[in-house]
């Protein structure tokens, strides 16, 4: 049972803030809020809705907007489940096993966010490029890297592989192992350990995770840009293609695709206030 601090900051007096403060404070917030988020986003759906509905679902429907709508919840599927396996066991291994080496994993879990997007594409082109020694043996294979589908999952399963991972090890670590070793005792073995006791304590910051992922997923743009070859029709995720239609002029695409990448952002941003509230509430 979570316990909550009966410490009131604003009703404190040696912690109370004058109104003008409070008010200030909130004014600066909600200003800012209005100039970078709210404004800008009503922006792009006045742009994509002013010439009309069927505009709008004009531009949507053309094939190169539907392979890329496809490509990207392709891509999306994909590395969602990748992710959440390795994010759960890297997690289960940083915060419940002894070993050499733990440091460098932990620090190279941070890679992703200390790398540009760009240069993590340029890594993967290097590395899996047709005149590499990996990437020709690969396509000796039949299996093409780079300027394809695959070389778009590799390059967003690079750049998204840490957010759950982060979302889950504060949470095992505050919580220790007691109630784990406790289900041993009593005659648990390892996955009924798991699915029984560690799964239902960090389902919600897995879930956390799942949708920081999903959204980074379907917004990359720097590295799926490098590996993808912008191929019309073929290797154009909704990013790409939105890039290449404002370049065009065609603005109704553009802002189209921009608006649908957005409702699905504040679909996401929902899902989560949902599951922030059911969080409070069991707790």
């Amino acid at each position: 049972m979570a316990t909550q601090s009966t410490y009131d900051y604003q009703h404190h007096p040696t912690t109370k803030d004058p109104a003008w403060v409070k008010y200030t404070l909130i004014a600066l917030a909600v200003s800012f809020m209005a100039v970078m988020l709210v404004v800008p986003l009503i922006a792009v759906f006045y742009e994509a809705l002013k010439d009309g509905v069927s505009a709008y679902l004009s531009a949507l429907t053309d094939p190169d907007a539907l392979h890329a709508i496809k490509l990207t919840l392709i891509t999306t599927a994909i590395v969602l489940p990748i992710n959440t396996v390795i994010g759960v066991a890297l997690a289960y291994l940083i915060t419940r096993h002894k070993f050499r080496g733990k440091f460098i994993i932990t620090t190279l879990l941070d890679l992703p966010f200390a790398v540009s997007p760009v240069v993590a594409g340029l890594m993967f082109v290097l590395l899996f490029g047709a005149n590499t020694l990996i990437g020709s043996f690969f396509e000796s294979l039949g299996i093409k890297i780079i300027f394809a589908t695959t070389g778009i999952v590799v390059a967003t399963l690079f750049v998204t592989f840490p957010f759950i991972a982060r979302e889950i090890i504060p949470l095992m670590q505050s919580i220790g192992d007691s109630e784990e070793e406790a289900s041993l005792t009593l005659g648990a073995n390892g996955w009924q350990m798991f699915w029984h006791v560690t799964l239902p304590n960090i389902k919600w910051a897995l879930l956390y995770g799942i949708i920081l992922t999903n959204a980074r997923a379907m917004g990359e743009f720097g590295a799926v840009s490098v590996v993808s070859g912008h191929i019309r029709g073929e290797t154009n995720t909704m990013p790409l293609l939105i890039e290449i239609a404002y370049n065009e002029y065609a603005f109704i695409t553009a802002f189209a695709l921009s608006s649908l990448l957005a409702l699905l952002a504040l679909v996401t941003l929902a899902v989560q206030n949902v599951m922030s509230r059911k969080k409070v509430g069991r707790s």
